[in-house]
């Protein structure tokens, strides 16, 4: 524990300095509203290891869920490549999905840590089908952090009354980290708006109800301002989804790339305002990397455990494996690095949650 708390000894300097650059991408979003709870991420009481009690209830029904339903039958998907829909409409019974949807429109309100905490067990059963349950929260986050009243029960509304996926469209062949270098452009004509690109290695592309998309609107301005959100749904004519992917580990999440032909979309499915489309679709990846990093710690645990197991069964010279002091180090520095990963990854969950508070920023 000393090595932990040595990690995680950090001058008030450090804390502001880490807080600092997200608060003002939050700030810069325009016309955001409060809407997380302060429970799910501590309130006023300052850091804590402590697991609040829901938090706690959270964390036992997904890992109850991950050995019981979704490990058993990982093999499966991973081989066959099957969307899981099965298990996704029990998660979603159980309320393991939808996290991050407000509870003023009737949704949990999770924070990020909660979300985490979610996903890193729901990955060690397997991470592709972590991945078809959990990835509909960052389309979804564009909404939650710009979306109005009308978008919210719209579309997030939907999502609570049947086992539904959503998908974020931005990443293109030509600008995965590199957003600014987008290419899919919208232009306005009337009262509508339309949509021509291509994105690609999108997650649920192929199972998604909607879209949150990402198009530039006026390629004279700088990326702060150039871009636009848009939320469009599946049905509309001119998109079109491509092959699925067979990513390695992955196979149950539906990867794709997705054409827009001519897409005709409203004026009222603009997420805040033309130009802000680059701000929203940075803070939804603040607010939802920290569950990447928490479903490979749950990959790790797995490893691990899955080692540890077999350690502890094989024997040589006389005794299990685990009991030879090479052995022993090996899943000492294999467990080592895992906790390390999951302070760290916990701890920039709750550096998120308190920003959410701080900046009133929604969550």
């Amino acid at each position: 524990m000393f090595g932990l708390s040595r990690a995680f000894a950090c001058s008030g300097r450090a804390v502001a300095a880490l807080r600092a650059p997200l608060a003002r991408r939050l700030s810069a979003v325009e016309g955001i509203t409060l809407s997380h709870q302060q429970q799910h991420s501590g309130g006023n009481g300052g850091f804590s290891f402590a697991l609040s009690e829901e938090q706690i209830q959270y964390q036992e029904m997904a890992r109850k869920f991950a050995r019981e339903v979704i490990a058993p039958q990982a093999s499966y998907y991973d081989e066959t490549g099957e969307f899981p829909w099965n298990i996704l409409k029990q998660a979603f019974e159980l309320g393991l999905t939808n996290g991050s949807v407000p509870a003023s429109i009737g949704g949990p309100g999770l924070g990020t840590l909660d979300g985490c905490l979610i996903a890193e067990e729901l990955s060690w059963g397997c991470s592709g089908i972590s991945t078809a349950s959990t990835a509909a929260g960052l389309a979804q986050m564009p909404v939650v952090v710009a979306g109005n009243e009308q978008q919210q029960k719209k579309y997030l509304g939907r999502m609570l009354e049947e086992p539904l996926s959503a998908a974020y469209c931005v990443t293109e062949p030509g600008a995965g980290s590199d957003v600014a270098g987008t290419k899919t452009k919208a232009e306005k004509k009337g009262n509508e708006w339309v949509i021509n690109g291509q994105k690609m290695w999108i997650t649920n592309a192929g199972v998604a109800n909607w879209y949150f998309v990402l198009a530039k609107t006026d390629p004279e301005k700088k990326p702060g301002e150039a871009f636009t959100g848009f939320i469009v749904d599946a049905s509309t004519p001119g998109l079109s989804p491509g092959k699925k992917e067979w990513n390695m580990g992955q196979r149950a999440s539906d990867t794709r790339g997705v054409t827009f032909e001519d897409v005709v979309v409203p004026a009222e499915n603009v997420l805040g305002h033309p130009g802000m489309g680059f701000k929203i679709a940075m803070t939804a990846f603040d607010k939802t990397r920290p569950l990447v990093a928490a479903s490979a710690i749950g990959v790790a645990q797995r490893a691990l455990d899955e080692a540890t197991q077999y350690s502890l069964q094989r024997k040589t010279f006389g005794k299990v494996i685990a009991e030879h002091q090479a052995v022993a180090f090996l899943l000492a520095d294999m467990a080592i690095g895992i906790e390390s990963s999951r302070a760290i990854t916990y701890r920039s969950a709750w550096e998120v949650d308190q920003v959410c508070i701080v900046s009133h920023a929604s969550c």
